[in-house]
């Protein structure tokens, strides 16, 4: 069939033909977004789950709905190797200056710049000598004092009260916030609890690995009465199905019944996966309908292409004792596992697996969905886990 009109869309936050099964998540936003408009006070979100599921799908098509409800929005992208408020300065600068330019009365927005200069001031202490741009003399005592718990609830306010002032509302979605320090962390949340507090135009929309709900627990107590914390799992079978077959069946194609079983069972339903065995299936089709016998023929292809492009990625991240750590669980099957089980299969104490066990986590390829249990964050690792060290002897301890 014709490549040019496959409608899968296999790739990292590529929005999906059919986006199904998250109508809950994109309602709360909903009644989030418009009640932060009306000055009532909601809860921010923070969504949670595995690779793949889709998060940044939802994170774009959540920032789309908002920009069309006239929010300002600021995107961002944790990482591990910069700091949230270096990643910050640029978008609220750019937010800032829009607010300048609309009609308006009243000093709010150039106070909001001042204390934007201040702030940078901190910035080029603790992170080096960063040019930012800004010709505005800074407002002294303002978010400058050094400390990130401080200054950046201060920052917050002084932008959310610049953007009340111009009747405009800020929604700042970031990804993979998993990756921000424990200060970082708290300082993010303290910077939303003074928006609740003072019904402030601004919300926060965030997406993480599961690990995220216990590091914002820990960083602050009351986080959970900040925000909601939605899971995304793997779809179901009929929202799978639906995945699959609508897309196909709007450019006059069909799947049989047996090639979407196939694809569901090999898939799991994760969204990702879902688009791979789709785009490929497609793609070895000659013919509609697409058979069981074309699922079958393009699944090595799809391996392939995961292998290398999804799974492979991560994997060369690791260190030689990570890889037999998460080798050791891929033996033990699909999990989650004791720490216990994977201890005795490397034939060693569990409490010598500390170190290793914290880098993982902190690379996050593992977590803990209950005391004691370890599970991958990305789905079907084990089974690329076996491809990628084929030959492992378990011991005993």
């Amino acid at each position: 069939m014709d490549r040019i009109k496959n409608p899968f869309s296999p790739g990292a936050g590529s929005p999906p033909p059919e986006l199904v099964g998250r109508d809950l998540v994109l309602d709360q936003a909903r009644v989030l977004l418009g009640r932060i408009r009306a000055k009532r006070p909601e809860k921010s979100l923070l969504m949670t789950g595995l690779r793949g599921v889709g998060k940044t799908v939802l994170l774009n098509e959540i920032e789309r709905r908002a920009q069309r409800d006239d929010y300002r929005t600021i995107h961002l992208e944790a990482r591990e190797d910069k700091h949230l408020s270096v990643m910050l300065v640029p978008y609220l600068r750019q937010l800032l200056y829009d607010l300048d330019r609309m009609a308006g009365i009243g000093d709010k927005v150039r106070r909001g710049i001042r204390v934007l200069t201040s702030f940078i001031s901190t910035i080029k202490v603790t992170c080096g000598d960063l040019e930012f741009g800004i010709d505005t003399d800074p407002e002294k005592g303002a978010a400058d004092s050094g400390d990130l718990e401080a200054d950046l609830p201060n920052l917050f306010v002084a932008v959310g009260e610049a953007a009340e002032d111009r009747k405009a509302a800020v929604a700042i979605l970031i990804d993979e916030v998993q990756y921000f320090s424990s200060l970082e962390l708290s300082a993010l949340i303290m910077a939303m609890h003074r928006m609740q507090q003072r019904q402030l135009p601004m919300v926060l929309i965030g997406a993480g690995l599961p690990i995220l709900p216990g590091l914002a627990g820990e960083s602050k107590s009351y986080a959970e009465r900040l925000f909601s914390f939605p899971d995304l799992g793997p779809l179901s079978e009929p929202d799978a199905i639906k995945a699959l077959q609508d897309p196909v069946r709007a450019v006059g194609v069909e799947f049989q019944t047996l090639a979407l079983d196939e694809i569901y069972q090999l898939t799991q339903g994760y969204p990702y996966f879902i688009q791979e065995w789709g785009y490929q299936a497609w793609n070895h089709a000659l013919a509609s309908p697409i058979t069981l016998e074309v699922v079958k023929e393009a699944t090595p292809t799809v391996i392939d292409r995961l292998d290398r492009n999804f799974f492979r990625v991560r994997f060369d991240r690791l260190t030689p004792r990570e890889r037999q750590y998460l080798r050791a669980m891929a033996h033990l099957g699909s999990g989650p596992y004791r720490s216990s089980d994977i201890a005795d299969c490397l034939g060693v104490k569990t409490n010598t697996l500390g170190p290793v066990r914290a880098s993982l986590i902190k690379k996050g390829m593992i977590y803990s969905p209950a005391h004691g249990d370890m599970a991958f964050t990305v789905p079907l690792f084990d089974q690329f886990m076996r491809r990628a060290i084929p030959s492992f002897e378990p011991k005993t301890a």
